[in-house]
């Protein structure tokens, strides 16, 4: 059984077409993301869930109470519902000895922005390399770290990971870095307080007119959050990533994206890092 196109044990209504054409709409208005058929289902489960919560007929209802309320805090809801999220400590690891040479380079006047935190674990590999690479920031935090979804910018500020999220990192950053629970929550790990300086999170909206942070970056770091964007927005953002760096500074995308640095102000370096053409 189809659970977007059937009704549920529980009695939860199908999603019609029109409903997931409005849902996409919505979302696509607010976030900038796209919504693929094959994401019906996806859809179906987080939403459903909701409607449960706040006792509603169906779809057409949710829909409804969002459209008729555009400064509700449910928007923020159903905007965390329809946010994917897949990160890990170090993903895609060929960056950061890229990152560290770039900023050894350049001294310890280095700024980094996240822009997709997601749980944090990229934001604070950023850290991670740069702490190691430059020592201790005597300037307050070299990583702003956004991302739109406000659970897990919660998750992210926290800290605190399964002992199994950092299997990848070598012995000495595990006890440089983390502190382990005991008791109960031996299986669990904390950033220490050390790293924390490192790292400002906020919550920033990509597709807003306006993003209410200061520019002069040294390198951006926006990987796998563009792929859920269409090529317009894809290239707005390019250009507007542009204004934030500082001259010679680096932006660095996820492995399966991709633009035509001909027609922007970015060359390609290679393995999908670019940098501000001179």
């Amino acid at each position: 059984m189809n659970p977007a196109t059937e009704a549920n044990q529980s009695g939860q209504k199908q999603l019609t077409h029109n409903e997931i054409e409005r849902i996409s709409a919505l979302i696509y208005q607010r976030a900038g993301i796209v919504l693929t058929p094959q994401k019906r289902d996806m859809v179906y489960n987080r939403l459903s869930r909701r409607i449960r919560v706040l006792e509603l007929k169906g779809f057409t209802d949710y829909i409804n109470l969002l459209v008729a309320n555009p400064e509700s805090d449910e928007w923020q809801v159903f905007i965390n519902a329809l946010t994917t999220n897949l990160t890990s400590f170090f993903r895609e690891a060929y960056h950061f000895p890229i990152l560290a040479r770039h900023a050894q380079a350049r001294g310890g006047m280095y700024n980094v922005w996240c822009a997709g935190a997601s749980t944090g674990e990229e934001p604070w590999s950023i850290a991670m390399t740069l702490e190691e690479t430059l020592g201790r920031s005597i300037t307050g935090p070299r990583v702003l770290a956004t991302d739109i979804d406000t659970d897990v910018l919660e998750k992210a500020g926290q800290g605190v990971y399964r002992l199994a999220d950092i299997d990848s990192l070598s012995e000495q950053q595990k006890k440089t870095w983390f502190l382990r629970g005991t008791g109960a929550q031996k299986e669990l790990v904390k950033i220490k307080d050390e790293l924390r300086h490192a790292v400002q999170f906020r919550q920033l909206n990509l597709i807003d007119p306006q993003w209410n942070i200061q520019g002069n970056f040294d390198a951006i770091f926006c990987r796998n959050v563009m792929i859920y964007f269409d090529h317009k927005t894809q290239e707005k953002l390019v250009m507007r990533f542009a204004k934030m760096l500082k001259p010679d500074g680096l932006l660095f995308l996820g492995h399966s994206e991709h633009f035509n640095s001909a027609n922007s102000p970015f060359r390609l370096l290679g393995q999908s890092v670019y940098r501000i053409a001179e």
